[in-house]
């Protein structure tokens, strides 16, 4: 497709977020542009066959917990375009070394998997089965509050009530029942004021950080709270989780959407303090009324805009902005003979076959230590993961009786390590790993490892342009969160240039496959523009 010179609205970089913006401006009437630098949509939310042939491995994006909320699947109808998910009933899974009875916890999906929650999670303690089930069955009733919360532009402060997401987090604890001062503990210290067993704090760390929330910052235990929302609601992608992109790409364009590829913007065309277009690598200059970025806002302000062109504060809230370490991954991939078969499963064999499971850590402490080194800018001592085998529900993933496995590491942040250091991590992570995994599940030698891959944060920064291998593009921390993301002034996805936007997930409400920092600035442009906000007119509440 050839390039025209003049668009409505111009959007830089193709991550699921840019797709999102895109489908609904045009929709909306404007002639839309997206300008991706890498050779397909997506980012984050792409698939790869990195180890052998036919073995799919989700590298970074992997499990769809907002699909139940999200707009953009509605709105457009994705499974028309191919989208299509699993439901696994056994969401998480924690194994031991030792061969005890494992921690399983299924998806809220039916009542009878609330009871099998309940019998697992009382092996270890029937006050924590009891508190799990309460919050599980009362966060079922108020999801709709949440949803609100990510697919709505962040309130906004007023002298009255400076600070309104705090406001928002005791109003939720009120409502749930539970005390208003966990809005100001810690992650790990409301966990532990919640669960008692150490099998369930263990578990329920490292799903804290699979959010990028540290575990020791004061006032992130509403947080905990919060994200309990979205767990064990996860799905799997069908055939991958890039056919979720290769889905909104699709929705777009049948709007008239155009969509180019290995594209790369390098500039934002400016007149005075006004954005009027971009331009791209081969020197190719694009006319535009409105001009949107995924990209990472120190790139799109510092060097696409230019420090020049931005006043000192904002050249210093840029600056500033702290990218990791709290959301910084790593990923594993193996193309196995077999499925792991742990120990754990002989008294509970949907430990088999758990979507999530989390391999290993034996105790609290372990995971807790892991967590820390990871946040402090050092590698773990301890060589464990939380894993996904995606075959074992979705046969697309491997060839005939072979499996695919992937797995997230947090990991230290980009710049923490050199190029030859990651590189050394690459070709160790995996045997290390590896050899700690064959205590939990005896066939997990490297006899069963056809082949396997590490991809590092470096590689997330290189590719995806993660920065820092990030996957929010900015840390998850409270002042960098809700009307402060990223910083009070670009909150409402506005920047000080005129007409120029952002819609990356350093915007409110962050990383994830939620497409919600592309609805919402949408929503945003549509006031602007005087567009129909047709949001306004559907129950949904957003």
């Amino acid at each position: 497709m050839r390039i025209k010179k003049e668009y409505d609205a111009v959007i830089i970089g193709g991550g699921h977020m840019g797709l999102t913006l895109g489908a609904y401006l045009q929709r909306a009437g404007l002639k839309t542009a997206i300008f991706e630098r890498r050779h397909e949509e997506g980012s984050a939310i792409f698939s790869n066959e990195c180890t052998a042939p036919g073995f799919i491995h989700n590298l970074h994006a992997q499990y769809m917990e907002f699909l139940e909320w999200m707009p953009i699947w509605y709105d457009f109808d994705l499974p028309r375009f191919g989208a299509r998910t699993v439901y696994p009933h056994a969401q998480s899974g924690l194994p031991f070394s030792d061969g005890r009875p494992p921690l399983v916890i299924y998806s809220v999906e039916k009542e009878e998997n609330f009871d099998k929650t309940y019998k697992s999670v009382a092996q270890f303690s029937k006050h924590d089965a009891d508190t799990l089930n309460d919050l599980l069955r009362k966060i079922q009733m108020i999801k709709p509050v949440f949803a609100q919360g990510l697919y709505n532009p962040p309130p906004v402060p007023t002298p009255e009530n400076p600070e309104p997401d705090n406001e928002a987090v005791v109003m939720i604890l009120q409502g749930l029942g539970y005390p208003t001062r966990i809005s100001k503990m810690t992650y790990r210290d409301t966990i532990d004021y919640l669960f008692e067993s150490d099998e369930m704090r263990c578990m329920f760390y490292r799903l804290g950080v699979e959010w990028g929330i540290g575990l020791d910052i004061d006032g992130t235990g509403g947080g905990f709270i919060t994200t309990l929302c979205w767990y064990f609601n996860w799905r799997l992608m069908v055939g991958g989780t890039h056919t979720l992109a290769h889905a909104m790409e699709m929705a777009a364009v049948r709007e008239g959407m155009e969509f180019f590829e290995s594209s790369e913007v390098v500039k934002v065309l400016l007149e005075g303090k006004k954005a009027v277009g971009v331009q791209l690598k081969d020197g190719t200059k694009v006319s535009a009324k409105i001009v949107a970025s995924n990209a990472d806002i120190k790139g799109l302000m510092l060097r696409m805009v230019g420090e020049e062109n931005l006043s000192d504060l904002w050249v210093k809230r840029v600056k500033d902005f702290e990218i990791g370490p709290s959301c910084v991954l790593g990923s594993t991939a193996m193309a196995l003979h077999e499925a792991p078969d742990f120990k754990s499963a002989r008294w509970n064999p949907d430990i088999n076959k758990c979507f999530y499971t989390i391999v290993g850590y034996d105790s609290a402490a372990e995971m807790y230590a892991y967590c820390h080194d990871a946040h402090s800018g050092y590698l773990p001592k301890t060589y464990g993961e939380g894993i996904w085998v995606n075959s074992l529900w979705d046969p697309t993933y491997a060839p005939p009786g072979k499996h695919s496995l992937t797995g997230w590491i947090f990991l230290p942040k980009a710049s923490k390590l050199t190029r030859g250091e990651w590189e050394e991590v690459r070709a160790t992570w995996n045997d290390n790993f590896l050899l700690n995994f064959e205590r939990f599940a005896p066939n997990m030698t490297r006899a069963n490892v056809i082949d396997d891959f590490f991809y590092t944060p470096q590689d997330q920064e290189d590719e995806m342009r993660l920065m820092e291998g990030d996957f929010c593009n900015g840390s998850a921390k409270l002042s960098q969160m809700g009307h402060n993301r990223p910083f009070p002034e670009a909150a409402q996805y506005r920047t000080e240039i005129e007409n120029l936007y952002l819609c990356g997930p350093f915007c409110h409400p962050g990383g994830g496959a939620s497409s919600a920092c592309g609805y919402n600035c949408f929503k945003i442009i549509s006031q602007d523009l005087g567009l129909d906000k047709f949001w306004e007119k559907l129950d949904r509440g957003y």
